[in-house]
């Protein structure tokens, strides 16, 4: 009786432990779809206010498959639109919605790269309608390449950027970093130079301290520029500088 019990205990042993290695030894899933929302207290762009230094809300979905390949979207309310025209009543686009896909993989131990395009659609907008605008809705090619916790990218416009006329071709290079400081905490320093082919050219910078609980990330950033050749407005935001240096609060959870 007691040599059977024993066989039966090791028995269980061996299935305990078969069964934990085969979860353990579970493969990866080919693909994932991930999502997010968020909301920041000013919403910028590459140092300037998308909406007039005003709140906005985001979210986006992302599907990264195992070989590299992904695709994604995501979308902001804005008042840059409405903003830009002396008749705000009249001018449309209160929603950017961005469209990417790519490439990533990895060149060596700790260097990866990442190429794709991302289309900035500006839903419903009407700017063409109105006289000496050009349409917003803005397409870049992007590669970047990353050395451990450094990032450099290079953007590259193939339309006019961002309704500005004659400006085709324009880019941006973005130099950024991720210091992890462990348990949840991260540092986050930019640097972006933004070449405007046929317009002002300038550089803006950011420094964002992050804290990751449990997928809720909370960021406190200080962003702004060099100025644009002076204060940056338009008719609809009044006097705001919406290239100024300015504090932003955002959060985002991802699921």
């Amino acid at each position: 009786m007691k040599f059977k019990a024993t066989h039966i205990a090791v028995a269980a042993a061996f299935l305990a432990a078969g069964s934990a290695f085969a979860q353990a030894a579970a493969p990866a899933p080919e693909s994932t779809v991930s999502y997010n929302i968020g909301a920041t207290t000013d919403y910028r762009y590459r140092g300037i206010s998308q909406t007039g230094k005003k709140p906005a809300i985001n979210g986006g979905i992302d599907y990264a498959h195992s070989n590299g390949f992904y695709l994604g979207t995501w979308a902001s309310t804005i008042t840059w639109l409405k903003d830009s025209t002396a008749n705000p009543n009249t001018t449309k686009g209160p929603i950017e919605i961005d469209l990417y896909g790519g490439y990533k993989g990895s060149l060596a131990e700790g260097v990866g790269y990442d190429v794709g395009g991302l289309y900035y659609w500006y839903a419903g907008n009407n700017m063409t309608k109105t006289a000496g605008q050009v349409s917003p809705n803005t397409f870049e090619l992007y590669g970047a390449v990353t050395v451990g916790i450094v990032t450099a990218k290079y953007s590259h416009a193939t339309t006019n950027l961002f309704g500005t006329a004659n400006s085709k071709n324009s880019g941006y290079l973005d130099l950024s970093a991720n210091f992890d400081l462990g348990s949840g905490w991260s540092i986050v320093p930019h640097v972006g130079a933004q070449k405007i082919k046929n317009g002002n050219s300038y550089t803006d910078y950011s420094v964002a301290v992050n804290k990751d609980i449990d997928g809720l990330v909370v960021s406190l950033a200080v962003v702004g520029t060099n100025g644009l050749g002076g204060p940056y407005t338009l008719p609809g935001s009044g006097t705001r500088d919406l290239a100024k240096d300015g504090l932003v609060l955002s959060v985002k959870k991802s699921f």
